[in-house]
């Protein structure tokens, strides 16, 4: 018989629930949950650990290729603002540079205990990366193109992208091509994305900024002063008089998406959302919306309405760090009355199923293997 591995915290996060410190966790030797039993029935050899025990964090939105990008766009600039600094900015270190960024900044996820990711790629420039990663990575092949006339080039160089992800997908990474945000796709590059097969999950920037809602209602805003500043052709757009959610979702109607952000979502868009796709998940970045725009999204009307919700970091060009623990800190010195039992499930569960893992990944039922990481106030980390 193979060797078990048993651990006892102080207290045990299950995925669903938070069951108290006599709980050990049974696990074979290879990670694979087997049981979880009381103190008294564990038998020997239980290791003690002083902190609370979770299955490995799951990030759906995270942007590795920006990694090199820590500390060079100044806070509070305000989204578009921000988006031009990256665009400007983001090809000015050498690919050496960058790659040990990458690296870096993947190696400090996994030590957090973060088991899986939803990382948004615009180049190949994270593919040698995630061939042999211990964690398991999502790539979210993301394509942009707000003029019309460029969306079947646009469309076509993501896929390019996609078909040499696609060359690693197995146990430990997947792939999609999606969207990049409202703001910077065009009606045309929406029905192209909405037309490739076996496409999912869907994932796109929501509603991070006012902008976005203010060009979608009276194409008015700094999104203009944005299109003006890289010589973009907007005369095509025509403004629907409604925030920006109604005049894309339908394109991926019944598909699972992911919405992130969400900043400046309303009640009137989740219920629209709830009617055209109902298997949404509404993953929120605090530390990054605090970053870029100094706000956060409306977590109370996400949980009155009885939205599904899950976490993510947005990337080091705008976050100070890409630990799922911290984006759980600033959500409790926001929202104190919300329990720590139901932010890990978004950080756990409900990540893996927004990502289609949960039959691995998300939470100690017997039979996955989701890694084990142990949390005190100040710090996560991995322990399996």
């Amino acid at each position: 018989m193979s060797e078990q591995l048993k651990f006892k915290g102080t207290a045990l996060f299950t995925g669903r629930q938070l069951l108290p410190g006599s709980m050990v966790l049974i696990l074979s030797d290879k990670g694979v949950v087997l049981d979880i039993v009381h103190e008294s029935q564990a038998g020997e050899d239980v290791r003690i650990l002083n902190g609370l025990l979770s299955p490995g964090f799951v990030n759906t939105h995270c942007h590795l290729e920006l990694s090199h990008m820590a500390g060079v766009i100044p806070e509070g600039t305000g989204l578009p603002a921000f988006l031009t600094s990256v665009m400007e900015k983001r090809g000015q270190q050498d690919a050496a540079v960058q790659e040990k960024a990458m690296q870096q900044a993947a190696q400090a996820m996994w030590e957090s205990g973060v088991a899986a990711v939803g990382d948004i790629c615009n180049s190949t420039a994270t593919l040698s990366l995630k061939k042999d990663s211990p964690v398991y990575y999502h790539s979210f092949i993301e394509t942009m193109g707000f003029v019309p006339g460029f969306a079947q080039q646009r469309y076509d160089y993501s896929l390019g992208v996609l078909e040499q992800f696609r060359t690693i997908d197995g146990p430990r990474h997947t792939s999609s091509i999606v969207p990049h945000a409202p703001y910077s796709v065009s009606e045309a590059l929406f029905a192209l994305l909405a037309t490739t097969p076996n496409n999912t999950p869907i994932t796109i920037h929501n509603q991070e900024c006012e902008a976005e809602n203010m060009l979608y209602k009276d194409k008015s805003g700094a999104f203009l002063d944005f299109y003006r500043h890289f010589n973009m052709d907007a005369t095509a757009f025509q403004p629907t008089g409604a925030n920006s959610l109604p005049a894309w979702l339908p394109w991926f109607k019944h598909l699972p998406v992911i919405l992130v952000h969400n900043t400046y979502t309303t009640a009137a868009d989740i219920a629209f959302t709830r009617e055209h796709a109902p298997e949404a998940y509404w993953c929120l970045c605090p530390q990054a919306n605090l970053y870029i725009e100094k706000r956060i999204p409306d977590v109370p009307l996400l949980r009155s309405q009885g939205c599904t919700i899950t976490l993510g970091t947005d990337s080091l060009a705008s976050n100070h760090n890409l630990s799922i623990w911290q984006e759980i800190q600033v959500i409790r010195q926001h929202y104190s009355t919300i329990a720590l039992e139901e932010i890990l499930q978004w950080a756990t569960l409900n990540g893996a199923m927004a990502l289609g893992i949960a039959d691995k990944y998300g939470s100690f039922e017997t039979g996955r293997q989701p890694g084990v990481l142990l949390i005190d106030e100040l710090e996560s980390h991995r322990i399996l």
